[in-house]
């Protein structure tokens, strides 16, 4: 007989069930929104290594220039961006900070998950 998949491979106990307002709920469901097009993570992965001009994200993105804006101001207002005006050029930076560990927690999945099927497979 099969095993059943575990939805929790670590092995570690599930934190606390925490009931949470609606309210809190569509907030959170707010953020992973911002999170799921393709061209925004690639900008705030170009922003994880550092501030960026809005010409140089059109260049990482590699779309449009209307594009990228109307994607960055999804992730501002979504406050995981911060923008200023220096001259002519608007200069955008990661605000939020738990941005670096959602990749991190994120990419290490992906890996560990990677590895499996790779053993899977040999």
């Amino acid at each position: 007989m099969p095993k059943k998949s575990q939805s929790r491979r670590s092995g570690a106990a599930p934190p606390a069930a925490k009931s949470l307002p609606d309210a809190a709920l569509e907030l959170i469901a707010h953020r992973f929104r911002a999170l799921s097009e393709p061209v925004r993570l690639r900008l705030l992965s170009t922003l994880m290594a550092g501030e960026r001009n809005v010409t140089q994200l059109v260049e990482a993105a590699g779309t449009g220039q209307a594009n990228v804006s109307k994607h960055l101001s999804i992730l501002k207002q979504a406050g995981m961006i911060a923008t200023r005006r220096e001259g002519l050029s608007t200069i955008c930076a990661i605000a939020d900070p738990s941005i670096y560990q959602l990749c991190e927690i994120m990419c290490a999945r992906l890996k560990a998950e990677h590895t499996e099927r790779g053993k899977a497979l040999e």
